[in-house]
């Protein structure tokens, strides 16, 4: 399903929630190079008095962003309107696979009242980001005209687009996120140590032509790698390179249930257990980074 196609409060969350991971990803990157410049132009220090005024600059904007970060906390709209998003996903999922409690009525216009409550219900308990939604407003239907076309199909063809649409989906995405995570942690690493063995390798032709260079930037090296460590334990690569293969690997399991799925009954279970795992996942990540941010 493309994103239009999902529910508009999804939709304003699921906005909201990038803009908020943009925002607090870049304050970071603003400090981490503030702090690099402001080490780089140390290495003037005892020319002309602009140079100290200049790094001063540097040095207050770098707090000024870091008093910023620490009072607005982007981070934590970023974590809440992402935890909305896939509330509201896993339940639109539920509803259009007409899995417990969105199951068949004699009346279709009771089950979309149930599913109003339950976005309602959601938003409610989500109180606290009701501001940064309200700056993503989305003009689209709660229940979409692809969701109740979904829900009208066939058992067999709904088994069909669960299995593509959201298990296989979701699966290729987990696996895409291992090998990106994993790939970065390397590339991050291997930087860092370029780094520290420059700084290392200057410190050592220091020991021999102290006398003949005026510059030796070994601080700013020494703070760049500081920063790509901060880096590293921020994003988190190589643990969420093992909590994603854990994930993609239980959804590899879950598939093969799937082909002994028969009965409406069985297809509401089976929903309702996959969804309980995608959510699984996903709350344990928000809390990782909730407990971290305390």
């Amino acid at each position: 399903m493309t994103q239009d196609e999902y529910p508009a409060l999804y939709q304003s969350a699921d906005s909201s929630s990038a803009d908020a991971q943009w925002t607090y990803l870049l304050l970071l990157r603003l400090q981490y190079g503030l702090l690099f410049l402001a080490a780089f132009i140390s290495l003037w220090f005892g020319g002309t008095p602009d140079i100290y005024i200049f790094y001063v600059f540097v040095v207050g904007t770098s707090t000024a962003l870091l008093i910023y970060t620490s009072v607005q906390k982007p981070e934590k709209d970023w974590y809440a309107c992402r935890a909305l998003a896939e509330s509201i996903k896993t339940s639109t999922w539920r509803y259009m696979m007409r899995a417990e409690p969105f199951e068949d009525s004699p009346k279709i216009s009771t089950v979309k009242s149930k599913f109003s409550r339950f976005l309602k219900e959601i938003l409610d308990a989500n109180s606290h980001v009701r501001d940064p939604i309200s700056k993503k407003p989305s003009t689209g239907d709660q229940i979409t005209k692809a969701m109740n076309a979904t829900r009208a199909l066939s058992l067999e063809d709904r088994i069909n687009r669960y299995r593509t649409e959201r298990i296989e989906e979701q699966r290729r995405w987990y696996v895409s996120k291992v090998k990106t995570n994993r790939r970065h942690f390397r590339g991050w690493v291997i930087f860092c140590v370029i780094v520290q063995g420059a700084a290392i390798g200057l410190a050592m032709l220091r020991i021999r032509y102290d006398q003949q260079w005026s510059l030796w930037p070994t601080e700013p090296l020494l703070v760049l790698a500081s920063a790509v460590v901060g880096w590293i334990q921020i994003k988190k690569f190589n643990e969420l390179a093992s909590a994603y293969s854990l994930t993609a690997h239980e959804i590899g399991i879950l598939l093969t249930r799937i082909d002994h799925v028969k009965t409406e009954e069985d297809f509401s279970l089976f929903v309702n257990d996959a969804e309980r795992a995608f959510s699984r996942e996903h709350t344990q990540w928000v809390a990782r980074q909730t407990e971290e941010n305390l």
